[in-house]
């Protein structure tokens, strides 16, 4: 069966597969468009190894609430052009669902779950998506929460993804509760912070910052030139304030709250909590941005189209 320019555009549309292999996807199909897709997902499986090995740093970190599991997912996808895709995007929205209906202990069992909406694994799934958009792609990490109120923060249309859990009790207003968490989501968003409270910050990294924080206070001190003894207790001192500031910077709850005058977020919710008539506090958060710890490659993009075209 011939087959025509329209027939190679429109197989390339379906497919989102270069020109050049849905010509001869036809060419081996005798120019049956179902079987040139059949031929492309067969080899398609085979290119999608090939890609497999690289480096994603690019991509989604997706918020969302399912009922009453609160998931954030990170997905990634090697260019930003990739990300934006709706395709893409689609898919990443599925596996934070299937995150929320199965409840995987890990990545690993996440890739075994069915996709939601079809008869697929979310690993085969992923598999078709790198077929189809011609990336490498790989579902990172996630994080999902089960009890408690959880609400769900996506910033700059992906860049980071934020889950707030939060206790709450004897109140009627969860409307208004429910704009707390945006609101500390998006402090978490914009302030990084790395703990809950002090009582969770890691002990071998409070150890390291006092270390620190104390070798930088004697070096003050010994400019004055002042006695040993002397700089060691002054330094000791100014150890105290710089470890509260440490705590400040590294624990959501000591941070200062951005939308307030002089109050930290632990004091802001309090608050809420106290005009609301009932009890809330933060159990818990996660926040994802894509791409973080991923050592990016740095390519040269534009040599790297040019040498395909020149293949």
């Amino acid at each position: 069966m011939a087959f025509t320019a329209q027939d190679v555009k429109e197989l390339r549309e379906m497919t989102g597969v270069g020109m050049m292999d849905c010509k001869r996807a036809l060419t081996e199909s005798d120019g049956d468009i179902e079987k040139a897709i059949a031929y492309l997902r067969e080899q398609g499986l085979a290119s999608a190894q090939k890609k497999a090995g690289r480096i994603t740093t690019e991509g989604i970190a997706y918020a969302a609430v399912f009922g009453s599991t609160g998931v954030v997912v990170e997905v990634n996808s090697e260019t930003d052009f990739v990300a934006k895709n709706n395709m893409f995007t689609d898919f990443v929205k599925g596996v934070a669902e299937a995150v929320a209906t199965y409840a995987p202990a890990d990545v690993d069992a996440l890739m075994s779950c069915k996709f939601p909406g079809s008869e697929k694994t979310v690993s085969e799934q992923q598999q078709e998506m790198i077929l189809v958009i011609g990336e490498n792609i790989s579902v990172r990490r996630f994080k999902l929460y089960t009890d408690g109120l959880s609400v769900p923060y996506v910033h700059a249309g992906g860049k980071i993804g934020v889950i707030v859990n939060l206790d709450v009790s004897d109140i009627s207003d969860m409307d208004t509760v429910v704009e707390l968490g945006k609101d500390i989501a998006m402090q978490i968003a914009a302030m990084r912070p790395l703990y809950l409270d002090i009582s969770s910050v890691d002990p071998v990294e409070l150890e390291k910052e006092r270390e620190i924080q104390f070798n930088k206070a004697l070096e003050d001190s010994k400019e004055k030139k002042l006695p040993e003894d002397k700089a060691r207790q002054i330094a000791e001192n100014m150890v105290k304030g710089r470890i509260n500031k440490f705590y400040e910077d590294v624990c959501l709850l000591n941070q200062p709250y951005v939308k307030g005058d002089k109050i930290t977020v632990e004091k802001h919710v309090q608050q809420v909590a106290k005009d609301l008539g009932g009890k809330i506090s933060i159990k818990a958060f996660t926040r994802f941005e894509k791409g973080e710890g991923i050592e990016k490659k740095q390519d040269d993009f534009a040599a790297e189209v040019a040498s395909m075209v020149n293949k």
